[in-house]
């Protein structure tokens, strides 16, 4: 998309005009939206209350004229108006003209002076002039509703508003998928433009592009690192707020979806996007086959919970168009309203079948079409919402995780909404995966906020939760009608996300500093659980405190059980400023600075040999929750809590703040190593003696006291008494055989 403007073009009246003849086709066609046929293109298009609806073939003139083409659909039948439109081609800009209702109090906002962008269109392209022709009820200077009852408003929007685009799905490659399993998962959260926009390497065309995503210098990145599936903020097509728009912003995370079945044009090359959505279509394909070939999967971040049309009184593009009752969660009362659970002023309601369908037949077009692996549900609690309830059988999850295409793809929810009973975090079916939020609080309490209160000399939290993160969250994930529940994998740990401070900021800072945003500093959570370790912002003094507090995090990530998600810079310990919710920053603020000191790379280093230990070791990778009885014929426990003088620990010490120092014993099988995981989470150094185990020798491979991963050649025996710096993990392996 271009960058929205506001009143660029001057507003012109809608003329009626008599349509051409009603047309031939399909009474029904198996395909909503446009498809490309020989001699022309089938359209079908959902507007159950519509009394005519037109399709606009739109040709725009090098001065900037607009002509249209308009055919009378045939319909309804059942809701869905179709026809064949002859001469139809790919690179054919067209919209939808709709006839009908206009009585805004019963959610009738028929206004044929909208173009609307087809809901099933494959291709998006035009700029969005945001301006009073934009929307269908008549608006003041400053966008707001005219006082009174809402008033039709016979602007036309074709000039003002993007436009869809017959696209020419053909593709050199072939669409595959890598199946890699869930425990040799580990997730990489990026940004297309902010991951490559600086990335050395990376040509100057190809920065922040699909392409660039693509090109070997970022594949040797993330293979270097040891990631498997890069997770992409959302790339479907978007477009800003409008109180974005006012203060000129735009909407960089992209949660503000114009098109379902639509990539982004922005986020591709100039050369793709001049030759329009079929190029970019090609190149958002291409992205994904190359990072296939380098054996790394790709999960779209999808936003089905609303649109982009705003609340009751915003903009008409689309679905409202079309009919709000179809789409949209709405009051009973009269005048309707929108009720919204996702805080954008509206949400999609998936009580209504039409909505499902979409969402439904999006996905499987991203998976068959595109070859995306797998999908992270933004709000995924609005998508089982029947009201204010919330319901883990939804139909939409049913069907989603039984369909053909789908049920083997990887599935993962974000596991809330701002809406009645909004947090669900582990209530979803299988085999779908939650974000898990419980993760993330309890490892940022235990090695930050506990660390500030035990400086300031107040008594700290146990380890309770923290264990329980760490043996993979049995007590969100195991339940259900299964045995073992959802399994480890279900649970999706994360320290940080797009979302909230980076890793190098949660250890700078105690306090939001999003003044860039220009909302004065109320946007973003206060609930950070960050400590900036004596002095906000940065402190060369500090960084050695500070890079061991964020080696201790992502130890606890990479070690636990469950599915890692890193998010991307991290590993390079990016900063934001103290910004924690840089929606709106398309700038350096947000884009990854690949120019990195020496400290940067040890970190890289100490992320990436975590990561290979995790890989190599399945002991770190437990498919079923732990049980403290031995499996099989192994003759030690799956897993054995030990404390700092190496017994066994006893019940009541779990409730003693001394028990931030233990040792977790982890059995191999007897196919792979045993681990043993030592943590001093005191604010001294404390000594331990290492278990008994197998009776076999440890070797020390990691310490986060360490600033760089090193070779230590340190073996202990069984009862050896070690000495552990304050706030710090080690990690021993010993050889079962």
């Amino acid at each position: 998309m271009t960058r929205t403007t506001r009143h660029r073009i001057a507003p012109s009246r809608y003329v009626a005009r008599a349509p051409e003849p009603t047309l031939r086709g399909s009474t029904h066609p198996s395909d909503l939206g446009v498809t490309v046929r020989p001699g022309g293109v089938d359209v079908a298009i959902i507007a159950t209350h519509a009394s005519l609806v037109e399709f606009c073939a739109v040709d725009r003139d090098p001065d900037g004229t607009i002509h249209e083409r308009r055919f009378a659909l045939n319909g309804p039948r059942l809701g869905v108006w179709t026809g064949f439109v002859p001469g139809i081609k790919p690179g054919q800009h067209y919209g939808f003209r709709v006839h009908g209702r206009w009585d805004p109090d019963a959610g009738m906002r028929h206004n044929p002076a909208k173009l609307l962008l087809d809901p099933y269109g494959r291709g998006v392209a035009g700029g969005y002039d945001l301006g009073p022709a934009c929307f269908s009820h008549e608006v003041d200077d400053d966008l707001a509703p005219v006082p009174g009852p809402r008033v039709i408003n016979n602007l036309d929007s074709a000039p003002h508003v993007p436009h869809s685009v017959v696209v020419d799905e053909a593709f050199d490659g072939h669409v595959t998928h890598l199946d890699t399993p869930w425990d040799s998962t580990v997730l990489y959260e990026a940004h297309v433009r902010g991951l490559t926009m600086t990335m050395p390497g990376v040509p100057q065309h190809l920065r922040g592009t699909y392409a660039g995503v693509a090109h070997p210098a970022t594949i040797r990145h993330l293979q270097r690192l040891g990631v498997t599936a890069i997770e992409l903020l959302p790339i479907q097509a978007k477009l800003s707020e409008p109180f974005l728009v006012e203060k000129g912003f735009e909407n960089y995370w992209g949660y503000n979806t114009l098109g379902f079945f639509s990539p982004e044009p922005s986020y591709a090359t100039a050369a793709a996007q001049a030759e329009g959505p079929s190029a970019v279509l090609r190149e958002v394909k291409g992205m994904v086959s190359l990072l296939h070939e380098a054996g790394i999967e790709v999960i779209l971040d999808v936003v089905y919970n609303h649109t982009c049309e705003a609340g009751i009184d915003g903009p008409t593009l689309s679905w409202r168009g079309l009919g709000e009752s179809t789409y949209y969660l709405q009051t009973s009362t009269t005048p309707v309203d929108f009720i919204d659970v996702t805080g954008t002023g509206n949400s999609l309601d998936f009580r209504l079948r039409r909505v499902i369908q979409m969402s439904l037949d999006s996905l499987r077009y991203w998976v068959e079409k595109v070859g995306v692996d797998g999908f992270r549900f933004d709000l995924a609690v609005t998508l089982g919402r029947q009201g204010r309830e919330f319901n883990s059988h939804h139909p939409f999850f049913v069907a989603m995780t039984t369909d053909p295409v789908l049920r083997s793809r990887k599935l993962i929810n974000e596991p809330w909404d701002i809406g009645p009973n909004g947090w669900r975090t582990g209530q979803f079916p299988a085999p779908t995966a939650d974000w898990n939020d419980r993760f993330r609080n309890a490892v940022r309490s235990f090695w930050l906020t506990d660390q500030h209160h035990q400086a300031q000399g107040h008594r700290p939290h146990d380890s309770r939760e923290l264990v329980t993160r760490l043996s993979g969250s049995a007590d969100l994930f195991s339940r259900g009608r299964i045995p073992g529940g959802r399994g480890t994998f279900a649970s999706i740990n994360f320290i940080t996300a797009h979302d909230g401070f980076t890793l190098r900021d949660l250890v700078t800072y105690n306090d939001k500093h999003n003044e860039a945003n220009d909302e004065g500093n109320r946007d973003g959570s206060n609930d950070n659980r960050s400590w900036n370790h004596g002095t906000e912002g940065p402190d060369p003094e500090l960084r050695a405190a500070r890079l061991k507090s964020m080696r201790n995090l992502m130890a606890t990530l990479v070690l636990s059980a469950g599915t890692p998600m890193l998010t991307a810079g991290d590993e390079i310990a990016r900063t934001q400023n103290g910004n924690n919710n840089a929606y709106c920053q398309d700038n350096s603020l947000s884009w990854i600075d690949w120019q990195t000191e020496e400290w940067q790379d040890d970190f890289l280093a100490t992320v990436a040999y975590l990561l290979r230990l995790r890989r190599e070791h399945t002991v770190f990778r437990p498919t079923g929750f732990f049980t403290g009885t031995p499996r099989a014929e192994d003759s030690i426990p799956d897993v054995t809590w030990i404390d700092r003088d190496g017994r066994e620990m006893p019940a009541w010490k779990w409730f003693e703040p001394t028990s931030r120092s233990f040792q977790m014993l982890r059995s191999g099988g007897g196919h792979d190593v045993d681990a043993l995981v030592v943590i001093n989470g005191l604010n001294e150094d404390t000594e331990f003696t290492l278990p008994i185990g197998r009776g076999r020798p440890f070797d020390l491979v990691w310490d986060s006291a360490s600033a760089r991963p090193e070779i230590f050649n340190d073996l202990q025996d069984p009862g050896s008494r070690i000495l552990l710096e304050a706030q710090s993990i080690r990690l021993y392996l010993s050889n079962p055989a």
